[in-house]
């Protein structure tokens, strides 16, 4: 298979692109070739392509579209910038890798979804907990029956953002219309994993409330009002019949900032990540499990082949999302469809509305795609 091409919308030296999709992608140059980047600056687009060697630097994304050795256009930038970057790209005939949220509501996120599919191409979005290597293999357990049948699941963890503290560069997280919230970051993301592992929400209740009315913009030394939710409760069933119990905290506790438990008729599994990362996509999952005659858990080991072709040193921020970019390039050589596109992310839009309907409505409501 030739290398795919990848282009790169806001690679800029310090953001997320540079410390996941780069080192991902350089971890599977047999596979990838990473071509051309673009960033709102001059600047700053030559200032990343020398840092990360790419051959071409754009300060207009219509430029690296149009590159006629980009196969592959990553959109990683503020998720208010998603829809119009994504629409210029699907318009070229481009594949396109988004990150998660797509749009920053259900209607933008069904447009897109809508784009693809008459654009005809491979689409994929940044919901990379699903390739995470112990969760992949949590999922195989719970399939191989290490904790017999599932009764329940719990779920607490620290979103990190949505603290009492911000800068005036992520500012923009708090206001509820820019899309990028707790639930609809660390929330979905974790949700993910569970869903990946344990099957999807039959019925879902959820409490989203704003504990912190308000922020403090630390390099400004003003505040900002808040009006997106920091403490998020979700209680569902999972199609299975288990229960779900999800909690996520805005900023970070001083103690547990991650515990995932699996609890069944026959054992249990238990994930944790140390330090103050409580987001479960990019998070250092440490596995412990225990069944039977078992009093206490036990570290379980990943074996090397859920790995793959990415490193197993590579770290853990970009380690899933190189599990996702080398899942795609199997995809594209065997013309399997592992790795989800927009259509699942329409789905999880709307699981979104139905997390947030439930809080509203204070009843249980069902996710769209399940009532299909």
């Amino acid at each position: 298979m030739n290398k795919i091409g990848v282009g790169i919308i806001g690679a800029s030296s310090r953001g997320w692109a540079a410390i996941s999709h780069v080192p991902a992608l350089k971890a599977l140059s047999d596979y990838y070739d990473l071509r051309a980047i673009s960033t709102t600056r001059r600047e700053s687009a030559e200032l990343a392509a020398k840092e990360f060697d790419v051959p071409a630097a754009y300060d207009d994304h219509r430029d690296l579209i149009a590159d006629p050795g980009v196969d592959l256009v990553v959109v990683a930038v503020k998720v208010t910038h998603h829809h119009a970057l994504v629409s210029a790209a699907l318009e070229a005939g481009k594949m396109v890798y988004s990150e998660w949220p797509l749009g920053v509501d259900l209607r933008e996120a069904a447009d897109l979804a809508q784009r693809a599919r008459a654009a005809g191409v491979r689409t994929v979005i940044g919901l990379q907990a699903r390739f995470s290597p112990v969760v992949r293999h949590v999922r195989d357990l719970i399939a191989d029956g290490y904790v017999g049948r599932v009764l329940g699941t719990t779920l607490t963890g620290s979103g990190v953002s949505w603290g009492p503290e911000t800068d005036r560069a992520h500012a923009y997280i708090f206001d509820a219309a820019n899309g990028a919230t707790l639930l609809t970051a660390a929330g979905v993301h974790a949700l993910e994993a569970v869903n990946h592992a344990l099957g999807d929400l039959a019925g879902v209740s959820a409490n989203l409330v704003v504990g912190r009315q308000e922020v403090r913009v630390v390099d400004e030394g003003t505040t900002i009002p808040v009006t997106t939710a920091d403490q998020l409760s979700v209680i569902g069933t999972l199609d299975s019949g288990a229960a779900l119990s999800l909690f996520y905290r805005g900023g970070f506790s001083r103690g547990d900032n991650l515990r995932w438990e699996i609890n069944g008729t026959e054992g249990d599994l238990v994930l944790t990540a140390a330090g103050v990362n409580g987001n479960l996509q990019v998070a250092d999952l440490k596995l412990e499990g225990g069944r039977g005659a078992d009093t206490a858990v036990a570290e379980i080991t990943v074996p090397d082949h859920y790995f793959g072709q990415v490193p197993r040193a590579l770290a853990a921020l970009p380690q899933n999302v190189a599990q996702t970019y080398a899942f795609l390039a199997k995809d594209v050589r065997d013309g399997t469809e592992t790795v989800p596109g927009f259509d699942h992310a329409l789905s999880r839009h709307r699981l979104v509305e139905a997390i947030e309907r439930a809080s509203r409505t204070g009843s249980v409501q069902v996710p769209a795609d399940s009532a299909a």
